[in-house]
């Protein structure tokens, strides 16, 4: 060994003895990441590119710490390239020129390309974005954008069109758990000898949200914490300190997941705005998918309020697309939100009870014959076998109702719908009562 690779040895050891878990733990191949099978399983159009050492330029979509800029270095290393990595919030167009000039003079002198990795290129104008746009379309840069949001909205149209988007996902939990087992037996790399309960790894887990990177670094802390208390195991109360908030006991596929939804479906169906909002941020703060309470209270909407407000569909549908969008912490309050609309709103279960019976009487009147003047008359034929033939067009008539029988002769005078009286339910069911008078039929 050369003195100079000594000195640089000597220099790469200090640095990594300093360096946090996560970057300590950062994988050195495609083999070592955990998660993102969509994009690293045999055969998958990332994993072959890289592989092949002919990385094109990219947009890495994904939540925090999923992988990007790991995913980034592999690419540089897998291709013989030079990694550049640049913040765009801290960026501007002078850095990236320079950048460019740098792989420029590289690619002339024959040593290789140059991979540049810019973070958060979402924060990036247009004007800076464009700035990237020579380099990525002569080839002189790959460009490797990572970003949290929907990049077909943040990034520029010609970045965008000269770059392919690869999306990455967070961590299952039982992912973070291998992450954090790696590092417990990783002699060189990790913190060999530590140990963590299954109770509080598992809580670990479930927090972090699928942030390798949080999940890594809040392991490190805690394992610190019980250094400091001489305890030889990490426990519960040294990840909740370690992730700076309360650990809350909640198992996403476990009893109490159930028994906390089910809290909170009956007490929004109850009234009970306190009750709804206590359980609704028990299961964000345990760190419950934003999107699962987002689809139940799409369901609550029309379950259990129904047509005595017809606005609360769309409240809960609105606030579902929030989250779906721009995730948590933010869609917390689009969350909250919906609950508390929900909560106070006039409520009327007559759409379930109107499912129920519905799927009663065409169980029990299968293969009904719809009625002639029902009947599609599109063609010639058709009208010549008497489809359509005694059908009135409402909008004909004056009062845009007309007296026709819409049910199969077999279900003839079933009611299925009863509105019931709370709320905007209460209009409904007179106006209905008009309508049912000018049909003939009994409710």
């Amino acid at each position: 060994m050369t003195e100079p690779d000594l000195f640089s040895d000597q220099r790469a050891e200090r640095r990594r003895a300093i360096a946090p878990l996560a970057a300590r733990m950062r994988p050195a191949s495609l083999d070592e990441i955990v998660g993102q099978q969509g994009l690293l399983a045999p055969g998958a159009a990332f994993r072959t590119m890289v592989e092949a050492g002919r990385p094109v330029s990219m947009i890495l979509w994904g939540p925090p710490g999923s992988g990007k800029t790991t995913l980034a270095r592999l690419v540089a290393v897998n291709s013989g390239a030079r990694f550049e990595q640049l913040s765009a919030t801290s960026a501007g167009v002078k850095d990236v020129r320079e950048v460019l000039a740098m792989a420029t003079r590289r690619v002339e002198n024959g040593d290789g390309r140059t991979v540049l990795f810019l973070d958060e290129i979402h924060r990036f104008n247009k004007a800076q974005q464009d700035a990237l746009l020579p380099g990525v379309e002569d080839g002189i840069i790959i460009l490797v954008g990572a970003t949290t949001e929907n990049p077909f909205f943040e990034v520029n149209s010609p970045l965008i069109s000269r770059s392919t988007v690869f999306r990455t996902e967070e961590l299952a939990p039982d992912e973070v758990v291998e992450l954090i087992r790696r590092a417990m037996s990783d002699p060189v790399r990790g913190i060999p000898g530590s140990e963590i309960d299954d109770e509080a790894l598992d809580d670990l887990a479930n927090r972090v949200g699928g942030d390798a990177r949080l999940a890594l670094n809040a392991f490190e802390l805690a394992v610190t914490i019980a250094d400091g208390r001489g305890k030889s195991t990490v426990g519960i109360e040294e990840v909740g300190e370690a992730l700076q908030r309360r650990v809350i006991r909640y198992d996403k596929g476990g009893d109490r997941h159930y028994d906390i939804i089910s809290a909170f479906i009956k007490s929004v169906r109850g009234s009970d705005v306190d009750g709804a909002l206590y359980w609704l941020h028990t299961m964000i703060e345990a760190g419950e998918d934003p999107k699962f309470i987002g689809r139940r209270l799409v369901i609550l909407a029309s379950e259990d309020i129904g047509l005595a407000d017809h606005r609360a569909l769309g409240i809960a549908v609105d606030a579902f697309r929030a989250v779906e969008v721009i995730g948590l912490p933010e869609g917390a309050y689009a969350l909250t939100h919906a609950t508390v609309y929900l909560a106070t709103a006039a409520k009327s279960n007559s759409l379930a009870k109107a499912i129920v019976a519905a799927r009663e009487q065409v169980e029990g009147t299968p293969g009904a014959d719809v009625p002639m003047h029902l009947r599609s008359a599109a063609t010639a034929g058709q009208r010549s076998m008497g489809h359509g033939q005694g059908y009135e067009y409402p909008h004909d008539d004056a009062l845009g109702v007309v007296s026709q029988q819409y049910l199969p002769e077999a279900a003839s005078g079933a009611t299925l719908f009863e509105p019931g009286d709370h709320g905007e339910e209460a209009e409904l069911a007179e106006r209905l009562a008009r309508i049912d008078r000018i049909l003939g039929k009994n409710r």
